[in-house]
Parts: C-alpha cells; sequence; structure tokens
C-alpha cells in the first residue's frame, strides 16, 4: 500500500512539473513570437496536463479523506470488538461456574466433571483420553457415569442441558 501512494505521490508531482514546464515554454513561445497552430497545440497540451493534475489531486484528497473515514471506522469496530470480547469473557466465566455448580450438584467426581466440560467443548472420547491421558475406554465409561447421574442420555443433551437457555425465548 505503501508502494502505491508512493507511485501516485510521484505521478502527482510528474504531472505538476509537466504542467508547469509546459506553461513555461508556452509563454516562452508567446513570448518569441511562436506560431499560432504551436501556440494552440500547446496550450491544448497544457489544459490537457492541468486537468490532469486537477483531476489527481482532487482523488488524492478524497482518497485521503476516504482513509481517515475508515481508519475511523477501524478503530471503532477494534474497540467494540474488545469491549465485546470482555462481556463474553465475563459471561463465559459465569456460564463456566455454573456447569461446575450443576455437575456438583449432579454430584460428579472431577475426574468426571473434567470429561463433562471436555465433552461439552465438543472433544471426541479419543481426543479427551488423550488430554487426560487415560484410555479411551475409561473416558467411555466416566461418560457413562456423567450420563446415569444426570439423567441425561447423550452430549448432545448434556450440551442442550446448558445451552437451551441460551436461545431467544420463541413467541
Amino acid at each position: 500500500m505503501e508502494d502505491s501512494k508512493n507511485a501516485h505521490l510521484i505521478l502527482l508531482f510528474l504531472s505538476g512539473a509537466v504542467m508547469v514546464l509546459v506553461g513555461l515554454d508556452l509563454a516562452s513561445d508567446y513570448a518569441s513570437g511562436g506560431s499560432g497552430s504551436h501556440l494552440l497545440l500547446e496550450g491544448m497540451l497544457l489544459a490537457i496536463s492541468g486537468t490532469f493534475f486537477v483531476v489527481a489531486v482532487k482523488r488524492l484528497l478524497h482518497a485521503n479523506k476516504e482513509i481517515q473515514l475508515l481508519k475511523g471506522d477501524v478503530e471503532a469496530f477494534s474497540r467494540e470488538k474488545e469491549t465485546w470480547r470482555e462481556e463474553t469473557r465475563q459471561l463465559l466465566a459465569g456460564l463456566s461456574v455454573k456447569i461446575e455448580k450443576q455437575f456438583a450438584h449432579w454430584m460428579l467426581t472431577q475426574a468426571e466433571t473434567e470429561v463433562g466440560f471436555l465433552l461439552l467443548k465438543g472433544f471426541s472420547l479419543k481426543e479427551i483420553a488423550d488430554i487426560r491421558k487415560t484410555q479411551v475406554k475409561t473416558v467411555q465409561q466416566q461418560s457413562q457415569s456423567i450420563y446415569q447421574k444426570t439423567g441425561l442420555a447423550s452430549r448432545s443433551q448434556l450440551a442442550a442441558f446448558f445451552l437451551e437457555d441460551l436461545l431467544p425465548p420463541r413467541d
């Protein structure tokens, strides 16, 4: 982006220089009594280069204004994102505490609680076994124990138990 900006500034500078040089040449030719067709041709060249320069300056100013507006938008979105992240962190921390309290209410062991959280996070039984450095069979037994103690039949029912209230109310 910086290279593009530099290229545009160089083109703007060159078009301005061409305009000034053509203008000086036109004035010099006029003063020395140049022919009408030559002066007309250089006048047209001056008008074209002047128009290009003015249009380029206007576009550059418009682009700079647009960049400033976009920077402001990006800053506002960044602040909004950080606010949302902080609120979400607080909500998730509160949800985590509530889930842990419910697990305690169901009288899950510490191992079952860990497995329960990993099930809710969506890990497979093999992944949970790897994370906890246990056998898949152990995780299967702990999962079954969780379902028996909770009265729920599956991982999806376990997740739904906690997430059901997160959905907007139905009319």
